[in-house]
């Protein structure tokens, strides 16, 4: 777990902000550019923490691995991360960012977590969609949740919300809330009047282990690809508080949250809680093997 900032003491109130967008590929500059207008946006109306896509610096339908590692940067210091930083030091907010991660030969799909001080920390995306596996590496640096003046943050991307496991793990290790920076594509049995299935995972996940999830996804279509939009914040109890947004326009989500909620509300009623009433004496314990006593 990373200790960057201390976790305890944190006023919980916050607003936090989803950035539906469209990166373009080819054109890292402009991403930049036009997600630090978002961001602005986002912090004019009160935002104190916001959530870019996936891949926000580069776009995400890439032709080959060299396209993909020319695009990408170092986490912390490259210029989108450094444009980020400067817009969360002069507002005094947090930003979850998806990032397109070089670390040497490597390339990563990454998020990185930038608060008013600068880069708190780096998650990779652990569960690699299509051909992403034919440009990056998957993620090494397990689930880290980054504590913060705010409160618990964990990250996931994209397909990694199709993994029950990794949303238990980050709460089971005292996650608040888990941004989600992602480009959903549709999947099969899609149909327009339906809702879509990332939020349904998202909802459920919110539900089953009282966190609070804020998922920022892209919108458009990229080299063929159509992405779905529909970003979405959950409550502790699963239902949304803000979206899902539009399938196809640029849009920010907000939603003010006490994140305490995420501990004060776990008790359903006398008797259950879903992260303590885990039956680890009949299945497999190891997802509590990092837990700490007291935070649930």
């Amino acid at each position: 777990m990373s200790e960057e900032a201390a976790g305890d003491g944190h006023d919980p109130k916050i607003t936090l902000a989803c950035v539906q967008m469209e990166p373009r590929i080819g054109d890292p500059t402009g991403n930049i550019e036009r997600s630090c207008a978002k961001i602005e946006e986002a912090a004019a109306a009160g935002a104190g923490l916001v959530v870019l896509p996936e891949l926000a610096n580069s776009g995400y339908v890439f032709e080959r691995r060299e396209e993909a590692y020319a695009h990408a940067e170092t986490a912390g210091d490259g210029p989108a991360s450094l444009a980020w930083a400067e817009l969360a030091r002069r507002h005094g907010l947090y930003i979850v960012a998806g990032l397109a991660e070089r670390d040497g030969a490597a390339l990563y799909n990454s998020a990185a977590v930038i608060g008013p001080e600068g880069h708190i920390g780096t998650y990779r995306k652990m569960h690699l969609w299509n051909e992403e596996n034919l440009y990056f590496e998957p993620g090494n640096l397990g689930f880290p949740v980054f504590q913060t003046p705010i409160g618990r943050i964990g990250c996931l991307i994209c397909y990694d919300i199709w993994f029950p496991e990794a949303f238990r793990l980050l709460a089971l290790q005292g996650a608040d809330l888990v941004c989600v920076p992602t480009n959903w594509v549709p999947v099969p049995g899609q149909t327009p009047e339906r809702r879509a299935m990332a939020n349904v995972l998202c909802m459920g996940a919110a539900h089953s282990n009282s966190l609070f999830v804020a998922a920022a996804d892209r919108v458009g279509t990229e080299r063929g690809q159509p992405f779905i939009g529909q970003s979405l914040i959950c409550d502790v109890t699963g239902w949304p508080l803000a979206g899902p947004a539009s399938r196809d326009q640029e849009e920010i989500l907000t939603a003010a949250v006490d994140l305490a909620d995420a501990r004060r509300k776990r008790n359903w009623n006398t008797f259950n809680q879903p992260l303590r009433d885990r039956r680890v004496d009949v299945y497999d314990t190891v997802l509590g093997a990092d837990v700490r006593p007291g935070w649930f």
